[in-house]
């Protein structure tokens, strides 16, 4: 059992003990390893009757769809997780990483704010609607992800499948601090190589590639993107995140290359980053584009999520958007449906050592989660529009 702190066992109870366990499997990616804890889910689920899939789409790499049948009424309701975690990493942490342990009304270890504490109280959410036995307007899914820090491996495998193309919104409980993020940040990943000239040192031979890199790194850092303004996303940024180049001491390299992460708003292409960089001289190779998606903050969808935070949290929620790409680009650029980030671990938190999620805010995800899934997907015997 996690129980440390007796002040917190009355909070969450079986959905705290489930959070704990999830924790404590090591899924992180590279190399995933989801399967473990998508049983674990599966195991739950099944037992509160629940429709549930596995989908082992690569070795060790399974996602899992869970779904509640509504009347056919209203569209189906998405919530949206993924179950690998990040690395831990090699210092930083006092308390266990994999330890899933609670003190002083918070639980530890990878994962407990991105994302176990939201992939747990989304299945509870949508167990206590199975159990109180009122039937929804429409199909409430769990669509959990396998290898979102690999590039959205398993959200895209859900879109090849058509799994949900259908749904009217979708809710994604990245860490968020229960505020409501709405809008986010396009990704560009580029690759730009500089040629040189091979040749033996010794000769003073050839034309260095990295040399001639070094000298283009400055004014690469230092271009301006061309993003258009926006109320909620900060501004665009251009990051190198490796570098390559030779293949011995005493060769003079004729390839060096960089990898680039891009991040922009709204209204701004891949091509147009492409045509800011030509000018440098280097080779440059898209390796992948994940675009900016947004949900207007008067939505219909947007609205019910406020409203059932408010109601719920002593605290005004924040609209606002992030840097960081979810799930959500993948489900929302490829089916134009609308969707909502509010999740129980806190903004920043991912990838930190010692991470963690309060247990109060836990707690009220489960509640904030059913609540709007009731509100959004109405009762059986009730109509709402879906859009």
């Amino acid at each position: 059992m996690y129980i440390e702190d007796k002040s917190t066992s009355a909070i969450s109870g079986t959905s705290l003990d489930l959070l704990s366990k999830l924790v404590r499997i090591e899924s992180c990616d590279p190399p995933g390893r989801e399967t473990e804890v998508a049983k674990c889910l599966e195991t739950e689920l099944i037992r509160a009757g629940i429709q549930v899939e596995l989908d082992e789409f690569a070795p060790g790499r399974v996602n899992l769809l869970a779904r509640l049948p509504g009347s056919g009424t209203n569209p189906p309701l998405v919530f949206s997780a993924h179950l690998d975690t990040v690395p831990v990493g090699t210092t930083g942490w006092t308390e266990e990483p994999f330890g899933g342990h609670v003190k002083n009304g918070r639980l530890y270890g990878r994962g407990a704010s991105d994302m176990k504490s939201g992939v747990v109280a989304m299945t509870a959410a949508l167990i206590e609607i199975a159990v109180a036995g009122a039937p929804l307007a429409g199909d409430l899914l769990l669509a959990f992800s396998a290898g979102e820090s690999s590039n959205c491996l398993g959200a895209k495998r859900f879109v090849e499948q058509r799994s949900f193309a259908e749904a009217g919104a979708i809710l994604v409980s990245e860490p968020s601090s229960l505020n409501l993020i709405i809008a986010e940040m396009g990704v560009l990943w580029l690759r730009a190589t500089a040629l040189g000239r091979v040749g033996h040192v010794s000769g003073n031979g050839g034309d260095n590639a990295i040399i001639k890199m070094a000298s283009i790194l400055p004014q690469l850092q230092s271009i301006r993107l061309p993003c258009p303004d926006h109320a909620l996303l900060p501004d665009p940024t251009i990051r190198v995140g490796t570098i390559q180049g030779g293949t011995a001491v005493n060769v003079t390299p004729d390839r060096c290359f960089v990898d680039i992460d891009i991040r922009m708003r709204p209204g701004t292409t891949p091509s147009d980053i492409l045509d800011l960089l030509k000018p440098l001289g280097l080779e440059l190779e898209v390796l992948d584009f994940k675009p900016a998606v947004e949900t207007a903050i008067d939505h219909p969808f947007t609205q019910t999520c406020l409203e059932a935070c408010a109601a719920r949290r002593s605290i005004a929620p924040r609209v606002s958007g992030v840097a960081y790409y979810s799930d959500a680009t993948i489900y929302t650029s490829s089916f134009q449906t609308p969707f909502v980030i509010i999740g129980p671990g806190e903004l920043g938190m991912s990838g930190q050592p010692d991470e963690f999620v309060e247990i109060e805010k836990f707690d009220q995800a489960i509640t904030i989660y059913r609540a709007i899934a009731e509100s959004y997907l109405g009762h059986a015997q009730s109509r709402l529009s879906s859009r």
